[in-house]
């Protein structure tokens, strides 16, 4: 193994925590807010949610529905949209921005940062002799690293972390415990894997022997592709292609418990939230939003800037720029039509029933 920069003793981790107090004129300027009354000088020391927030804290508004509580908070200041005018209440600031939920999770991080963890390797973790490691590697109990892999410059490998033989890393790779990354994986800069994660297990692929009635094993011989600035929450799976390559795209999101199907491709900056399955073959185009629970049949394409309501089905190709909901899939605005019509269907089809006798009589 060689580890360049390599710390061999480890030491106590740094705890994430609040990182003090900072005044509201410098947060405006870290969060790209303008500040709007209230006395900039002001010290905070945290961020809370409207109900809670007290003297001191940072609260947010990311929707008009919250307003009331906006204006009766006892926080310091609040994070808002720079349309929201009348609020918050006098003598509390106002931090005015384009997009609060993206200025809220600049606070979060300013207030918590995230935890840093000391380089060095573990004594009981295993990495091949032939592994490379970039510099301030965090290698954790039990981790293991197999035979000619190559990991970049600050990677964090906590406990129980597995990665196989022939898998390549760049920077900043950050895997939480038990993540496992099989077999000629090949994973881009600033990759989080949250626990549980497997990326590049054998696809589903199986040709039945009608002689005997049994299932054979396909092999499953491409591999994984993960691009820059990717995370994969936690238990979710990554099947490696049957041939070339199922691929992750940059700057994409993957929510807990999804399925990704071998010889899949996710595109750039699109959101899987839970339990999304798709299946062989899939191309998901850039910018996609599928909902919790959406399922998609393989072999099919869905266009760039697609949003799938929750638990809908795509039998097939779904054209860019649309919003589909039901199984099948239809128009959002006609699949709202049905959804309130349906409830009514006994009673219609009664009436009908009806209506026809009523006719048939002489």
């Amino acid at each position: 193994m060689r580890v360049r920069g390599h710390v061999k003793s480890m030491n106590r981790n740094n705890v994430g925590n609040m990182s003090g107090m900072i005044t509201l004129r410098e947060l405006a300027e870290r969060i790209g807010a303008q500040l709007d009354g209230g006395d900039g000088s002001e010290s905070v020391r945290g961020i809370a949610p409207l109900e809670s927030a007290q003297p001191g804290d940072v609260t947010f508004l990311t929707t008009k529905k919250y307003a009331t509580m906006a204006r009766a908070t006892s926080a310091s200041a609040v994070i808002c949209s720079q349309e929201l005018t009348g609020l918050p209440k006098s003598g509390t600031a106002a931090l005015r921005c384009k997009n609060p939920d993206l200025a809220r999770a600049k606070a979060i991080e300013i207030f918590f940062p995230a935890r840093k963890y000391a380089a060095g390797i573990h004594a009981t973790a295993v990495v091949d002799a032939s592994a490379k490691i970039g510099k301030n590697a965090h290698v954790g109990p039990y981790v293991i690293v197999g035979a000619n892999v190559s990991i970049g410059d600050d990677c964090v490998l906590l406990a129980h972390v597995v990665i196989y033989d022939g898998v390549t890393i760049g920077n900043r790779f950050f895997a939480h415990a038990h993540a496992v990354v099989r077999e000629n994986c090949v994973i881009g800069d600033d990759v989080e894997l949250q626990n549980g994660v497997v990326l590049g297990a054998d696809g589903f692929g199986f040709a039945k022997d009608n002689e005997s009635g049994r299932w054979h094993k396909i092999r499953q011989t491409g591999q994984v592709v993960i691009g820059n600035n990717v995370e994969i929450h936690a238990n979710s799976c990554v099947d490696r292609a049957s041939m070339q390559q199922t691929r992750i795209d940059d700057g994409a999101r993957i929510d807990n418990l999804v399925h990704i199907g071998h010889g899949s491709t996710v595109g750039e900056n699109s959101l899987l939230c839970a339990q999304v399955g798709l299946a062989g073959s899939t191309e998901i185009g850039k910018n996609v939003v599928l909902a919790g629970q959406v399922g998609v049949a393989g072999h099919c394409r869905v266009g760039d800037g697609v949003q799938v309501v929750a638990q809908s089905g795509i039998p097939g190709d779904v054209e860019d720029g649309r919003i589909v909901s039901g199984s099948p899939i239809m128009d959002f605005k006609v699949w709202k039509r049905a959804v309130a019509v349906f409830p009514r269907l006994p009673e219609i089809a009664r009436a009908l029933r009806l209506s026809g006798k009523e006719e048939e009589k002489p």
